[in-house]
C-alpha cells in the first residue's frame, strides 16, 4: 500500500490541470482550471505556468492551450502498451480486405480511447486517430465494451455520462441504453446507426485474451449506403470475427 508521504501533491495537482484540456476545452483560464479542478487560482495558476516554462502549454496572457509536446505524454503511454502493438497489423489487413476503416479502443470511464487506427477514407467529420475519445454509450466499441461489464457496474457508467445527443437517432435514456447494452451482451457485437453522426454506421465486436476475456473492442465505420442494418452487418460481421479469432490465439 502507498503511502501518503509518498505522494507528490504537487505533480498529481498539475495532471489535474492538464486533463481539463480536451477537444471540447481547448482554451482554458486560470480560472476555468482552478473551478474545474477544485483548486484555488494560485495553485491553478503556477499548475499552468509550470507547463508552459516545460513547453507543455502556450499562453497568451489570458488563455492557455496544450502544444504539440503534450501529446507526448499520451503517445508514449500508449507505444508503451503492448495491445496496440500486436493488433495494428491485423487491423491494416482488415481494412484492406473490407476496404473500410477499422479501429480498436478501450474503455476509460464515460469514453472510448482509440489505441489503434486503420483508415481507408474519412468518413466522420472528425479526423481519429490513436488517443481520441468519443462516448461510450453512443458508440459501436462503447457498447461493446460496456456489455463486458457486470450490469450494475454498466449502469452506473451510463448513468453519469454525458448523455446529450449527437444527432436525432442518438439514444438518450439510460434504460433505452442498457436495453441496447443487453442486446449486444446477448448477440456478441454491437451496430450503430448514425447514432455518433448522420451517414455513419458502424459495427463492433470484443477483442478477447487466450482467456476468454474481453480487453478491447474492434470496429469498422462506414457510410450509411447499404439499404438495412442486417445487411452490414452480413457483409463484415465474419470479417471481423476472424480477426477476432486469431487474436484470441496470440493475445495471451
Amino acid at each position: 500500500m502507498t503511502n501518503k508521504t509518498d505522494i507528490s501533491g504537487s505533480f498529481a495537482k498539475g495532471l489535474r490541470a492538464l486533463e481539463c484540456f480536451g477537444a471540447n476545452t481547448p482554451r482554458l483560464t486560470i480560472a476555468q482550471v482552478a473551478e474545474r479542478t477544485g483548486m484555488d487560482r494560485a495553485t491553478a495558476r503556477r499548475c499552468l505556468l509550470t507547463l508552459h516554462a516545460e513547453g507543455y502549454a502556450a499562453y497568451d496572457g489570458k488563455f492557455f492551450t496544450l502544444t504539440p509536446r503534450a501529446l507526448r505524454l499520451g503517445m508514449g503511454a500508449l507505444s508503451a502498451l503492448p495491445l496496440p502493438q500486436i493488433i495494428q497489423p491485423w487491423i491494416d489487413h482488415l481494412s484492406e480486405q473490407i476496404g473500410q476503416s477499422c479501429s480498436v479502443a478501450i474503455l476509460d470511464e464515460t469514453e472510448i480511447v482509440y489505441i489503434a487506427r486503420a483508415a481507408q477514407r474519412r468518413v466522420m467529420s472528425v479526423g481519429l486517430m490513436p488517443g481520441s475519445r468519443l462516448p461510450a454509450h453512443a458508440t459501436s466499441m462503447g457498447r461493446v465494451l460496456l456489455a463486458a461489464l457486470p450490469d450494475a457496474q454498466a449502469r452506473a457508467i451510463v448513468e453519469t455520462a454525458d448523455l446529450t445527443p449527437r444527432t436525432a437517432r442518438s439514444l438518450t435514456e439510460p434504460a433505452a441504453i442498457m436495453a441496447e447494452i443487453a442486446r449486444v451482451r446477448a448477440a456478441g457485437y454491437a451496430a450503430v446507426d448514425q447514432e455518433v453522426e448522420i451517414g455513419l454506421r458502424a459495427l463492433a465486436i470484443p477483442v478477447l485474451d487466450a482467456k476468454g476475456r474481453v480487453v478491447a473492442a474492434l470496429n469498422t465505420g462506414m457510410a450509411a449506403l447499404h439499404p438495412t442494418m442486417d445487411e452490414m452487418v452480413q457483409a463484415y460481421l465474419p470479417a471481423l470475427q476472424k480477426v477476432q479469432a486469431g487474436l484470441r490465439r496470440v493475445l495471451a
